[in-house]
């Protein structure tokens, strides 16, 4: 074959390639194109002849021919349930779905392969940006495979990137709350029955509890926590445990809802009024469990709506090249109900 009829096929230059060619950020370099911000002139310059250079053309999938933005952002979740991921994504197309821009949802169902397959399809469509998020507290390693230029924020479950962003609930201020609520209304022996030791919630929310506690100048009824799992059937369990134990107990604060359902059912089934004569806080607010209880469960909303539109916020503000690196809390809510 000769030299004149090979075909040659050339890599598209990427909005990323003409910032690094101009030397500044892919936020920038998009402003310069859009004619958007300010910047000083030789700075425009610079971008403007790094496009010629490298004979950039933007993706036929991008709305806007000048700034390479998709108007996409995609939300992976390993929350196959939906159920703390729906509320995190309904916060984040709120605050979206004022700039007009879509949400890819995507459910690695935990799988690494699976994140890893959905996060090429991501980076293949060109978002803006990526919101990650789950069913857990545990802090979780960063995605792996993201283009540079393309921001991620992490929603609930933090990553341990330190210079990454992270949007959590604040569980030392919810536990807070609770412990305030009970021992304003005059309870001294608490109980605390949460969830498995290994996972984050039950571990950190047994410590804030402990620590509150102390700070009152009291302590667990039983002397410790009871780590178990998060179902009612565990919560049934704990409080038969917790009151052959201390029979005195006046209040039990539980690590969810579920748990704190199973707690009140078993205390009925003794003919013991709540919250009379015990009361009973739970936390998350799943109004599944809550209403459903008997009394309605008193309970900490950890706000996942506002952590969704939190995270998007600070998304928006990374692709404007504004990052804030770091983990941002989120205030919980008490929401008091007929239990406590």
């Amino acid at each position: 074959m000769s030299e004149s009829s090979r075909t040659v096929t050339k890599a598209r230059a990427t909005l990323s390639d003409v910032a690094a060619l101009a030397g500044v950020s892919v936020g920038t370099a998009s402003r310069a194109l859009s004619g958007t911000g300010r910047m000083r002139p030789e700075t425009r310059q610079r971008v403007l002849d790094a496009v010629h250079t490298l004979d950039f053309r933007p993706s036929q999938q991008a709305p806007s021919p000048y700034t390479g933005r998709s108007w996409t952002v995609g939300l992976m979740t390993t929350d196959g349930i939906g159920r703390f991921s729906t509320p995190v994504l309904l916060g984040a197309e709120d605050a979206l779905g004022a700039g007009k821009i879509s949400v890819l949802l995507c459910d690695t169902r935990g799988d690494v392969i699976r994140e890893q397959h959905h996060l090429q399809n991501l980076m293949d469509r060109r978002v803006d940006g990526i919101i990650v998020t789950g069913r857990r507290t545990d802090p979780r390693p960063p995605l792996e495979g993201v283009h540079v230029g393309v921001p991620v924020v992490y929603a609930l479950s933090p990553s341990t990137g330190p210079a990454d962003i992270s949007v959590v609930s604040d569980d030392a201020q919810g536990c807070q709350l609770a412990i305030d609520h009970l021992v304003t209304a005059g309870h001294t022996r608490i109980a605390h029955v949460t969830g498995p030791a290994h996972h984050a919630a039950a571990a950190d929310r047994a410590r804030y509890t402990e620590q509150f506690l102390a700070d009152a100048s009291l302590h667990l009824v039983t002397g410790k926590p009871h780590f178990g799992d998060w179902s009612e059937a565990w919560g049934r369990r704990a409080a038969e445990m917790v009151l052959r134990t201390a029979p005195d107990t006046d209040a039990f604060f539980c690590g969810n809802d579920q748990i704190a359902r199973g707690v009140t059912d078993t205390l009925r089934e003794r003919g013991i009024s709540v919250p009379n004569q015990v009361a009973v806080v739970g936390y998350d607010n799943w109004e599944t469990m809550t209403l459903a209880a008997r009394p309605p469960l008193t309970t900490i909303d950890v706000n996942l709506t506002e952590i969704g539109r939190i995270a998007a916020l600070r998304l928006l503000d990374a692709i404007d090249d504004k990052p804030t690196p770091g983990i941002h809390r989120i205030p919980c809510m008490l929401v008091v109900r007929d239990s406590a």
